[in-house]
């Protein structure tokens, strides 16, 4: 009887005690979603007196799920508070840093705001810097101008102006067959005319208005001129060529000749251009410059006279030149 009381006082501890733990599983089930599962689980214990009899097992059992439930909620609700407390966290980070943003934006915002790229100083002295540069430039213009006008005041009209690159040393060979240089001509006022002997027309009709020239500047001035004839053709006029040509126009008329590079020497003295043209067997036509040079008795250039100049022209230009030649010596 002792050993019944006493199992009957165990087994109403042990429903006791399930009753307990179902009742806080319920609790905890409420709050947590997950829990259900294991609450379903669980029944609800009947009072002493209408169960009085539970296995000996299943309170241990029971007590093992409940430990290791209680343990688990509790782990959730320690991750829940920790993730609550890092958002909290994180949320007043967020404030003070937006806090502390709005403080810098307002001490910013209290501070002066500095002035444009260019400013007054520098503007002063790119103004200043311009008006020198034009002021410059606007003085050595006037100089430049001054100066030309001085030089061109200074120059004086004529032929004494300056004297053209015209004449030089020659050395040729004269219709007579006897060599002849520029020293030859000295002492004497001198007519020269480039040509050749085989010209059709022009060269005839320079060398006559030449020789009526001459003569026409011996009777109106009483001077002497001295006719030169000076071939461009080196390979047809030869020495007796040139004697027969100029016979034909004035008998004071002075043919010279001579090789290649001595023609070529003394036309480039006196930048006469001259050029064969396209030969048909041995005829052949030169092309060359129609000027006649008036030249002092010391052989420096003082006139050229063109095609445009008839006979009078010429005996009126050549004497006027003499004369003021004469004038200013």
């Amino acid at each position: 009887m002792a050993s019944l009381a006493i199992w009957r006082s165990a087994s109403r501890f042990r429903n006791f005690r399930g009753y307990l733990c179902a009742h806080t599983l319920r609790q905890c089930g409420s709050s947590v979603s997950s829990s259900p599962p294991i609450a379903d689980n669980l029944h609800r214990p009947s009072l002493p007196f209408l169960q009085p009899v539970i296995p000996v097992g299943a309170g241990f059992k029971s007590l093992g799920i409940c430990g290791r439930y209680l343990s688990s909620s509790a782990a959730a609700s320690t991750s829940d508070n920790q993730e609550k407390s890092s958002s909290s966290s994180k949320a007043n980070s967020k404030g003070t840093q937006s806090s502390g943003g709005s403080q810098q934006s307002g001490s910013d915002a209290g501070k002066p705001v500095r002035g444009g790229p260019v400013s007054w100083l520098s503007f002063l002295l790119l103004l200043a810097t311009g008006m020198g540069i034009i002021f410059y430039y606007d003085k050595e213009k006037k100089r430049h101008i001054e100066e030309i006008s001085n030089a061109s005041k200074a120059v004086k009209e004529g032929p004494s102006a300056g004297k053209a690159a015209i004449g030089g040393p020659f050395s040729l060979i004269n219709h007579d067959d006897k060599p002849v240089t520029e020293k030859d001509f000295l002492g004497k006022w001198t007519m020269i005319y480039f040509g050749f002997t085989h010209c059709p027309d022009i060269c005839p009709d320079e060398l006559q208005k030449l020789a009526a020239a001459v003569d026409k500047i011996k009777e109106k001035a009483g001077i002497e001129i001295v006719p030169v004839f000076i071939s461009v053709d080196p390979e047809r006029d030869t020495t007796e060529q040139v004697r027969e040509y100029v016979k034909e126009f004035h008998a004071k008329l002075i043919g010279l000749t001579g090789t290649s590079d001595e023609i070529k020497k003394v036309a480039r003295a006196y930048r006469v251009y001259y050029m064969k043209t396209a030969e048909e067997d041995s005829d052949y036509l030169v092309d060359h410059s129609i000027v006649m040079y008036l030249m002092d008795p010391n052989m420096e250039f003082v006139k050229f006279f063109g095609k445009n100049s008839d006979v009078d022209s010429l005996t009126d230009g050549v004497i006027k030149e003499i004369k003021q030649r004469k004038l200013k010596r």
